[in-house]
């Protein structure tokens, strides 16, 4: 059976590379996961906060099992993992979920697990610059999963093994493709399961490839915060008993460049804010209690919709969205400064195929963003092509929602900046860098009357703030 543990307890920090093979823990720290070694300086309020390569160490017991993996949802910027000394492998960006292969490498003694954790600047990998903390740190926690031998895929960049497709059709029935990915050998056969909101199995198949076309008759649809329903998929190789499930909802939606976005046929009016994933005292190494919380403030003031801004964000806080009936704008955190070497290119198309990989299955999400005022240096032809490829890269991966990218109000509305994704959306901050508030529904027609075929939106409004000014002003996002 598959089993996931978590390991968030006795790890040691340093500044300082340690011994790798006989650690002195004494002079290292003590902490529990998640942690960030930026929670003060990196909301101080001045530009200087501390980014370096930095250490996590602890003991390691070999739990019983076939395989055994090391899964890290997020190590800011850029990871590299030793076991017992010796490099076992690394990742690069500061945002998704990465896992690596542990099995013949642990001593049934003792290990030692260590993670150089570095958020220092580089011109390899995203974001660049921006005005949020790039806060170093193990910040959602580690886990060890153990495995049979023959299992659903676990190092295709950080997926879940399994892949829901559902469309409906013309008919009224749901049309649901349940895809396994599998890993260490073909297994003979397969049961896969539906079940409805209520845990009940509707629908049950067994077959000999690790995928099915299911069909629910007067199927119950993912209705935004009307009704957020949702079902789960559940895929079972008979041979080794491992498993995988996802829970995933039935939805259409579609954009029109006049009447705006429709779910399941009807208007739905996109309203809401932007999000980062910080908190005072605690930076990105928040709890599961923190991202429930701003998921219910969120959908608390009315919001129909969230962008998350600027990276993928914790898995938990897509499944709070998927949850409450959030429409959902993910994107990768290819922002303000283009670098045109190969390094960052390559960087750009990996977060972006994490992103789709690990998020495919959420219903909330509808929009994949691939850029944020890129243009802030400027425009150029090499910048358009690394975007287009971005863009042909959603398609592929997953051709069932839309692309769209956050301009700088100063990109022209003929621009090559609104030839490349399905939908774009400007960055709007009227009556604080120029102009008033009342000047954005003006500005807006006239950007949409000069790109009448053109989905556009409003991506990011308001005025910034300061808490520790005498006089505030309010500031708003909209995803």
């Amino acid at each position: 059976m598959r089993r996931k543990i978590e390991i968030n307890e006795n790890w040691f920090f340093t500044k300082e590379r340690p011994n790798l093979t006989a650690p002195d823990f004494s002079a290292m720290q003590e902490i529990t996961l998640p942690h960030t070694w930026n929670a003060e300086d990196g909301a101080d309020g001045d530009d200087y906060y501390d980014r370096r390569e930095c250490w996590y160490v602890r003991k390691l017991e070999r739990p019983q099992g076939d395989e055994i993996y090391l899964e890290v949802p997020a190590a800011s910027q850029t990871a590299h993992v030793y076991l017992n000394g010796a490099e076992i492998g690394h990742h690069i960006g500061g945002f998704s979920l990465f896992r690596i292969r542990l099995t013949e490498r642990l001593e049934e003694k003792e290990n030692i697990l260590a993670i150089a954790v570095d958020n220092s600047e580089s011109q390899d990998t995203y974001p660049q610059f921006a005005d949020f903390t790039f806060f170093g740190g193990l910040y959602r926690g580690v886990n060890l999963l153990v495995v049979p031998e023959r299992h659903f895929e676990l190092e295709e960049y950080g997926g879940p093994g399994i892949y829901v497709t559902s469309h409906l059709n013309e008919d009224g029935k749901a049309e649901v493709l349940v895809q396994g990915k599998v890993s260490g050998g073909q297994s003979e056969a397969y049961k896969v399961q539906i079940r409805n909101g209520e845990g009940e199995i509707i629908l049950e198949a067994n077959t000999e490839k690790p995928e099915k076309v299911f069909f629910i008759d007067n199927p119950r649809v993912w209705n935004g915060k009307k009704d957020p329903y949702l079902y789960t998929a559940k895929m079972i190789m008979e041979g080794s008993g491992d498993e995988v499930s996802t829970r995933f909802g039935i939805r259409e939606f579609y954009v029109d460049a006049e009447t705006g976005f429709f779910l399941n046929q009807e208007s739905y009016p996109l309203r809401g804010v932007s999000r980062h994933q910080d908190r005072q005292g605690k930076g990105w190494a928040i709890s599961e209690e923190d991202q429930r919380e701003d998921a219910m403030l969120i959908h608390e003031i009315g919001a129909t919709a969230v962008r998350l801004a600027h990276y993928q964000h914790a898995q938990s806080f897509y499944d709070f969205c998927d949850e409450l009936g959030m429409v959902v704008w993910a994107e990768i955190p290819f922002i303000s400064r283009f670098i045109n070497t190969k390094e960052a290119k390559e960087d750009t198309v990996r977060q972006m195929r994490e992103l789709i990989m690990q998020n495919y299955n959420h219903p909330s999400i509808c929009f994949w963003g691939i850029s944020n005022e890129i243009t802030m240096g400027e425009e150029s032809d090499e910048l358009v092509e690394n975007q287009r490829i971005l863009q042909k890269l959603c398609h592929k991966l997953d051709p069932s929602r839309k692309t769209v990218l956050a301009n700088l109000t100063t990109v022209e509305s003929q621009s090559e900046q609104n030839k490349i994704t399905d939908l774009s959306a400007y960055n709007v901050y009227m009556g604080w860098y120029a102009g008033k508030v009342e000047d954005c529904g003006a500005w807006m027609d006239s950007l949409h009357k000069e790109n009448s075929d053109m989905c556009m939106g409003i991506s990011e409004y308001g005025a910034d703030t300061n808490v520790r000014a005498t006089c505030c002003r309010t500031n708003s996002n909209v995803g």
